[in-house]
Formats: structure tokens, sequence, C-alpha cells
């Protein structure tokens, strides 16, 4: 039987080279926005003769979350996998000048939709499912306020569950990329030798002994 992995973030970057390089092993369950980049997801797992179910929902919008579990459930009765790369990358701004807007989005995204989906998945992934994070410590370096301080806020809540599941299940596991050429990082850092940055395809392959073993 084909295990599943569901990829919260899968349009683009990391996720969506994660996407590709599980898909000899597992159906992908693809979660962006961008239906368009999950469309050209699906075109290049399919020409590998893999399988994968789009998902164009909104983390954010907790009813999409419940409907997209309960389909899971309903389709499979469980989840192999979940991969977490949804993240969101406010402006760099000085503590003092973090717009409202886009430190409510950084909340919401990235802590709020973390904490809600933690709640959904955990029981598909039940005793022997895995789910993994992937930390990108900013914390207290200047300009990253906004997302220094829900980037980490979201890996606290996968380390508490990690410590709380040690001995019942699911595996949780935190892994930290090398930085990469992505959308995210492009925010940060608009004009950076890009040249220099690991390709995301090269840091999936990189990664997967740790997430399938």
């Amino acid at each position: 039987m084909t295990k599943t992995a569901l990829i919260t973030g899968a349009s683009r970057g990391l996720g969506a080279a994660l996407a590709k390089a599980l898909a000899p092993t597992h159906h992908i369950i693809a979660v962006g926005k961008t239906v368009g980049a999950l469309e050209e997801l699906d075109d290049a797992i399919q020409a590998n003769g893999g399988q994968a179910t789009l998902a164009p929902m909104d983390i954010t919008v907790d009813a999409a979350m419940q409907q997209l579990c309960r389909g899971i459930y309903d389709r499979w009765g469980t989840l192999d996998l979940w991969l977490h790369t949804a993240i969101h990358a406010a402006p760099l701004a000085p503590a003092g000048h973090i717009g409202p807007k886009d430190l409510a989005k950084s909340v919401s995204i990235n802590i709020d939709a973390t904490a809600r989906l933690i709640g959904y998945v955990a029981p598909l992934l039940g005793q022997t499912g895995q789910a993994v994070f992937f930390d990108d410590p900013r914390g207290g370096q200047q300009f990253f306020g906004a997302y220094g301080a829900t980037k980490g806020a979201q890996i606290a809540l996968a380390r508490s569950w990690q410590a709380e599941s040690l001995k019942t299940g699911p595996k949780v596991s935190i892994l930290s990329p090398e930085p990469m050429p992505t959308a995210v990082r492009a925010r940060f850092y608009p004009g950076e030798d890009r040249s220099a940055l690991t390709d995301p395809a090269t840091e999936a392959a990189r990664l997967l002994p740790d997430i399938i073993g």
C-alpha cells in the first residue's frame, strides 16, 4: 500500500522539492495557495510516475483545514507523514516599527495555523506516523522581530509536541535546512548572490534520509 505524505506549503521552494523527492514512495497531498504552482508540481510528479492530490487551500482558514483532514481520513484512514513548510516572511523592520498587519499575519500563519494543524493532524498520524518541522532560528536578530518571534514560537510548539509524544508517538522531527534561494529568503536578502545558496532539490535530497530513514 502506498504511503501518504501531507505537505503544507508545497507550491514552491523546499516544500515542492520535498514533494518531488517523496513522490516515488508516497502519495503526495500538496497544500498551497497558488493553484498554478500546485499544477506544475502535479505535472512533475506524474511525469516521474508518482501521484498527488492537490489541495489549493489557505492554512489559516480553519474550516478548510478541518475539511482537508476529514478528507484524508475518509480516503486513507491514516497519514504516514506530515511536512510543515508553510511560513510567512514579514518584511524586515525595527522592533518598534513592525506593522500591525504584518505581525497579525505572521501570528496567524506561523503560530495559530500550526497549533490548529497539530491538533487536526496528530490523530491521523497516530502512534506510527511522523511530523517534520523546519527550523530557521532568527530570534533576536536585528530587523527579524516579526519573523523571528513567530517562527521561534512555531518551533517551540513543535518541540513541546516532540517531548510529549516521545513514548506514545507520533514521531516529531525538527530539521535545519541550509540557506536556499527561496522566495522567503529573497524577501530578507534581495540583493545577495544566490549562486552560493543550496538548490532546494539538492537540499531535499540531503534531508530525505532524516525524514524517511
